[in-house]
């Protein structure tokens, strides 16, 4: 496969948004907002069959069972207070990102090219500093080891 933006060989990368393969992150962010992107999108949607369209759009609301994994709801609210979050929130393509994998089929591929994503993983390290906030021991132990 060729880079959307600059036509080098690569398998690395793929867009989060149209699925158009890059090599690096400045082609990535010359490719993101261009209008070629959008274009992409918008013909894949085309293509796509009406019953399936739909599917896709409709976000999650209810969790069908709960895991080990399964975040109580008051541990979410904690979420809405945390101003780290509304702030990385405010960036659209975090946001999109988001949408696509709570709509995806297959939800462990889509986690898996989001951490390729470095917003992404600001976005879940934000996350689990609310949920999870690490004493001042593992603060310290952290420090020494980066």
């Amino acid at each position: 496969m060729e880079c959307i933006n600059c036509a080098e060989t690569t398998k690395k990368y793929k867009c989060s948004k149209c699925s158009a393969p890059y090599c690096s992150v400045s082609c990535y962010k010359a490719h993101k907002d261009s209008p070629q992107c959008e274009e992409l999108v918008e013909a894949a949607k085309a293509k796509q069959p009406q019953s399936d369209r739909y599917e896709e759009e409709e976000p999650t609301v209810y969790a069908p069972f709960t895991t080990d994994d399964t975040v109580p709801p008051e541990k979410l609210q904690q979420l809405e207070q945390s101003e780290s979050l509304r702030e990385l929130l405010y960036n659209p393509h975090l946001r999109n990102l988001l949408k696509q994998i709570d709509v995806a089929h297959n939800v462990p591929l889509a986690m898996t090219a989001a951490m390729q994503e470095p917003l992404f993983v600001e976005f879940a390290n934000a996350c689990l500093h609310v949920l999870e906030p690490i004493n001042e021991a593992e603060r310290a132990e952290f420090e020494l080891c980066s």
